[in-house]
């Protein structure tokens, strides 16, 4: 085993950053324009990602190096998933450019609708490298083999131009047998018997691609100061089918005591639940019992996590059969949640909610509202009503769009519920609908090719056409309260309706008519743009930022 000191140095040496680890200083004078490109790059507002060390145990100090160090695998297992090597690197000469790649993990801007960025290149493929570069939809279809539709196989030809399926574990071996021997060490030596249980499964899930055993024993790891989440975990990336998973690192530090105060809401699902605004068979899941909310400062983020839009908060594991036997584990990135608001939403609402309702516009009301985001992606339906299977399979590419619009609007209503029923003291409904407001603002400028973009402007387009707010003369906002928490409750019974029926015509006509920006709503983002106000963040991360340097 490497001694920690060691194990250091090894890992600033190799300078395991996804993106910069140290803001870079201008090469141009004041006087000198700003390129479009450095203008893309500053959209990302810079934040350092660190947390109070004194708290955690030299186990855990020991631990850090290890994870960050599988963590900057994950990433570039990520890199060849939705682009290939980083040779193009190599080619660039402008640093902004090299920046602003790095960020996208690839040439293609993921805000701005996978527009290319790099000269020589085209559109975005729709099958990253899940898949060959030349794969139709039909293609896929008439393919018949058993492990095509898994999560983790890639698609590839034989030497006679037909396809077939690769597990990953055999497909990324190398870089994988690499995790495996990094996870030995930390095996070793990590105190924590939940987590030493966690890590020793997830070690045989990289070499099996059954990831079920590690998932429920990560379940069960919930009192370690330090969480890792590392593997192949969503499928966004995939714009072929919403299929394959994406590989991506996430190194936590618990805040114990806000963890706590959010622990009696986990209780409250199962009447929550059965109280959503449909059809009582369009609600018929029972949530698991073994679900826990908790929140942590991120410390790195490796991967598809870091890829364009910064994930705020986690809702995992999405197996639905662990989240059946045992609910789901729920996130609140407070250190990036609060940047996020600093930086991008704060300003937003002050330039486009009217003045007499700006006052509604605060921090707790954004935190809870994506609290219960991810709560909401733990209830609703999972099985179609009708026969056509998991609401997965029978939403197709549908599937993340309209799941992210459910987990969205159903956490905005368990908000206003609890504030009616008194568990949430610190906001009023008016904060919170306002917040949400502002909050679909910040999420559709990340795009068409985003689901999350998609999902936000569909319910954008629903709550307008319902009256929830109407858009002044001077580009300002007003909310009617009112309105806006009818149509909390009729864009509910929408979605659940579609998800539970299985209805993907609907939803696809849906998503294409709502899922665009239309009308004033592009003047107010280009004002939005033009003010300078970021679109996300990216970080400075790693044991210096930590101070374990």
């Amino acid at each position: 085993m490497k001694k920690f000191t060691a194990m250091v140095i090894a890992f600033a040496c190799v300078g395991m950053i996804t993106t910069s680890c140290k803001e870079k200083k201008k090469d141009v004078s004041e006087n000198q324009p700003v390129s479009e490109l450095q203008q893309k790059v500053e959209e990302y507002a810079l934040f350092d990602l660190t947390t109070d060390i004194s708290k955690l145990s030299e186990n855990d100090k020991q631990l850090l190096p290890i994870f960050f160090e599988i963590g900057q695998i994950m990433d570039d297992l990520f890199w060849e998933q939705t682009f290939g090597d980083k040779t193009i690197l190599d080619t660039i000469q402008d640093k902004w450019m090299k920046e602003f790649v790095l960020i996208n993990y690839g040439p293609w801007d993921r805000l701005d609708d996978d527009k290319p960025f790099v000269p020589g290149y085209g559109p975005k493929p729709a099958p990253c490298r899940y898949y060959p570069q030349d794969i139709t939809a039909a293609e896929y279809e008439a393919f018949e083999d058993k492990d095509k539709d898994s999560h983790y196989t890639v698609l590839v030809r034989n030497e006679d131009g037909t396809l077939k399926s690769v597990w990953y574990h055999e497909f990324y071996k190398e870089k994988l047998d690499k995790v495996c021997t990094l996870l030995d060490s930390a095996i070793k030596i990590v105190e924590n018997p939940a987590m030493k249980k966690y890590l020793t499964l997830r070690k045989k899930a990289l070499q099996t691609d059954d990831y079920f055993a590690s998932d429920m024993a990560w379940m069960d790891m919930k009192d370690t100061k330090v969480d890792f989440i590392f593997g192949p975990i969503e499928n966004y990336d995939d714009k072929l089918n919403v299929l394959k998973t994406s590989y991506e690192a996430f190194v936590l530090v618990k805040d114990e005591e806000a963890s706590g105060d959010l622990a009696k809401f986990v209780k409250m699902l199962p009447s929550l639940q059965k109280e959503l605004p449909c059809d009582a068979k369009y609600r018929n899941y029972v949530p698991g019992t073994s679900s826990d909310m908790n929140v942590y400062d991120v410390i790195y983020y490796g991967g598809d996590c870091n890829a364009g839009g910064k994930t705020i908060a986690i809702n995992l594991p999405n197996d639905d059969r662990v989240q059946a036997k045992k609910g789901s584990r729920r996130f609140q990135l407070r250190n990036a949640m609060q940047a996020k608001f600093d930086k991008i939403m704060k300003p937003i609402g002050e330039m486009v909610i009217e003045p007499s309702e700006q006052n509604h516009i605060n921090f707790d009301a954004f935190f809870w509202n994506v609290t219960f985001h991810e709560v909401g992606h733990g209830l609703g339906v999972k099985q179609t009503i009708n026969g056509k299977g998991s609401v997965d399979a029978a939403m197709k590419t549908e599937n993340t769009n309209w799941e992210e619009a459910k987990a969205d609007i159903i956490g905005l209503y368990l908000v206003c519920r609890l504030i009616d029923r008194g568990e949430i003291t610190n906001i009023t409904k008016e904060d919170a609908i306002t917040t949400y407001i502002v909050g679909l603002l910040r999420s559709v400028r990340f795009g068409a090719a985003d689901a999350h973009g998609i999902a936000n402007m569909m319910c954008y387009n629903f709550f307008e056409s319902n009256g929830a707010f109407k858009r002044n003369g001077n580009g300002t906002y007003h909310i009617d309260y009112d309105k806006a928490e009818k149509s909390i409750d009729a864009w509910i019974a929408t979605i659940l309706q579609t998800q539970a029926e299985g209805n993907f015509e609907f939803a696809s006509q849906f998503s294409k008519e709502n899922g665009t920006i239309q009308g004033d709503l592009k003047k107010d983002l280009d004002r939005i743009n033009k003010a300078g106000i970021p679109r996300d963040i990216r970080f400075n991360q790693g044991l210096d930022v930590l101070g374990l340097k």
